[in-house]
């Protein structure tokens, strides 16, 4: 049970009773709003979740929107506790339905003892429902009441979030607060009329229709310096933190909010975004500022980064620093656009023609979000090579509260170095590090390197012969490996060793940990795993592995050909180990903490 009783359950508004109802002080609860995209339900979880991390809250957020430009059905499911929160939640307590289609669709995952809040206008529940309890509130009516005939459509948003407030007795001042931020720049009459279905839909208490209301307890911890973002936000500050001041891509869901961004914040720090044509334009200019000796980046979802591959390839050769974001999305082709998936694992590691070794690096959540952003970005300057950060769908959107990073010490401020080189200056030493001489930069010895995608000598000049060649691949390929040494050490959270450890990558991370909680408390010995690192792996991995009896791995892509996911692919390719095995989705949802218990207990018991 997701919500935390403390009080004497009540009768609910059709006279049953419920022993099992959340009610009075609440120390966590999962709330899903559902409806239309174009009811700006997402506005409301926003809302909340930012009010969340003003209110030293833990906050995660969920949400499914359509992927037609007309718009459809829609969720947003928030999560809200005054401890940690790992998941968006498996059930919700209490689903907010604004038409018959969000309630014959969302009733089902209301846990026994819901509440079902209904608009009465455009729902007709099923009352023999007795597992749930049902609530009538003619939102649509009320809210044209409050704003007239033309309202139909518009503020319904606002009135819910009103009747959230008074139901759940969060901080109403600190709402409006946020309230005025968002609505003020668009116009008087726009903020006046979101603060009337606001005040509207606050008045109504709808507490009093259920004979309770309840108060969602905050934290006790000090949220001074807590931030509440989504990923892909968390991301760009992170790239900008780095020291990237130049980028160039073309919009595609659900990439485009960095790019949004990007476009917006480099030019207030001395760089440039560019939206090109297409993405074949985008990372050539990108890898162009790469060799004029800039920190530059790229990003789109698995459909773009598949036209950059080419050029990938010519930034593996060049030994180009460039930063490519990969938001991925289910696919193949157009795939599902606005639904979740980690299907683009061997396309980040493998990708493009010949050897082209690359770095790929994946956030676990939206606070690493920024921090791996700021390693890619030194991870690139390091080895001289792209790095591509594979995030997806469920981080991009999902909006989380976290104390805020220590800026001082993720900044970098870029410096162009067009110092001149030395008389031993070689720009490819067979034996040292890549070091680039952008356009401009003097050669005291006289000879000037060349940067090009043929196979060339160690001062870039183009080369057939095959001893250079092999000589070149093994050096780029070994200074991708030499990263393993300093990433830091791998951190199993459970037991050391034992019966299970989980494995996963990206957003899967907080579902699997949760999952090893839950395990744990019924006795079982299981332990979780997140890897960061995916090319090249940590080093250490196969230490870890001998200590548990089953290794399964948990991630969402198809069990391919040979039944494992991508990552597990990877594991038994690299180990050759048999304990390692597979659990793998592709329905474009986040994992339920209770599929990841059943499926792991059929595969281990």
């Amino acid at each position: 049970m997701s919500a935390t009783a403390t009080s004497a359950p009540k009768s609910d508004a059709d006279g049953s009773s419920d022993s099992t109802s959340p009610s009075g002080d609440l120390t966590d609860a999962v709330i899903r709003f559902a409806g239309n995209s174009q009811d700006g339900i997402q506005t409301i979880g926003g809302f909340l979740a930012k009010l969340a991390g003003r209110s030293s809250r833990e906050v995660m957020t969920y949400m499914t929107i359509p992927s037609t430009i007309s718009g459809g059905p829609s969720i947003f499911q928030v999560h809200l506790a005054s401890g940690e929160v790992l998941s968006s939640g498996d059930e919700a307590d209490f689903l907010f339905a604004f038409y018959q289609h969000s309630y014959d669709s969302h009733i089902s995952s209301l846990r026994d003892g819901g509440i079902c809040i209904y608009d009465s206008d455009n729902v007709t529940p099923d009352k023999s429902d007795k597992r749930v309890r049902h609530v009538s509130v003619p939102i649509t009516s009320i809210t044209i009441e409050a704003l007239g005939g033309t309202a139909k459509d518009r503020g319904k948003n606002m009135l819910v979030l009103g009747l959230v407030t008074a139901l759940f007795q969060l901080d109403r001042t600190k709402l409006v607060t946020l309230i005025e931020g968002q609505f003020k720049r668009k116009g008087e009459d726009v903020m006046r009329n979101a603060m009337v279905a606001f005040d509207t839909g606050y008045a109504y208490q709808v507490g009093d229709l259920l004979g309770e209301s309840f108060n969602l307890k905050a934290g006790t911890s000090d949220n001074s310096n807590q931030v509440t973002t989504d990923g892909n936000t968390a991301l760009a500050l992170g790239l900008v933190a780095g020291g990237v001041r130049f980028g160039a891509a073309y919009p595609i869901t659900p990439w485009t909010t960095i790019m949004e961004f990007m476009r917006s914040e480099l030019p207030k720090h001395g760089g440039l975004f560019v939206q090109t044509e297409d993405e074949l334009a985008a990372v050539s200019m990108a890898l162009g500022m790469a060799y004029a000796g800039h920190l530059s980046m790229t990003g789109s979802s698995g459909p773009g980064i598949s036209l950059k591959m080419e050029a990938l390839g010519y930034g593996s050769m060049a030994e180009l620093p460039l930063i490519v974001v990969n938001v991925q999305r289910g696919g193949p082709s157009t795939g599902l656009p606005t639904s979740v998936e980690q299907s683009d694992l061997m396309q980040a590691i493998y990708g493009s023609h010949g050897d082209s070794p690359r770095v790929v690096i994946a956030p676990i959540n939206v606070e690493d979000c920024f921090h791996t952003a700021v390693e890619a970005c030194k991870l690139a300057k390091k080895c001289s090579a792209p790095v591509i950060i594979l995030t997806d769908q469920a981080l991009a959107t999902r909006i989380e509260a976290f104390p805020e990073p220590d800026i001082e010490a993720s900044v970098t401020e870029p410096e162009l170095a067009i110092e001149t080189r030395p008389e031993d200056f070689v720009p490819y030493p067979l034996d040292g590090e890549t070091r680039h001489a952008p356009p401009g930069s003097k050669m005291a010895g006289g000879k000037y390197p060349v940067v090009t995608g043929l196979e060339h000598d160690a001062w870039g000049h183009p080369s057939g012969s095959p001893e250079m060649h092999q000589k070149m691949v093994a050096r780029r390929r070994d200074k991708i490996c030499k990263l393993a040494d300093d990433f830091p050490a791998l951190d199993v959270f459970g037991n050391d060793s034992g019966d299970v450890l989980m494995v996963g990558w990206g957003s899967t991370w907080g579902p699997i940990r949760e999952a090893g909680i839950r395990a744990r408390d019924k006795g079982l010995s299981y332990s979780s795993l997140s890897i960061r690192h995916l090319n090249p792996l940590p080093n250490g991995l196969d230490e870890i592995f001998d200590r548990f009896k089953h290794v399964v791995v948990i991630e969402m892509n198809d069990a391919g050909l040979y039944g494992c996911g991508q990552l597990a692919t990877l594991l038994r390719a690299r180990y050759a180990n048999p304990k390692i095995v597979s659990v793998t989705k592709t329905d474009g949802l986040n994992f339920k903490i209770k599929d990841i218990l059943q499926r792991v207990a059929d595969l281990t018991s």
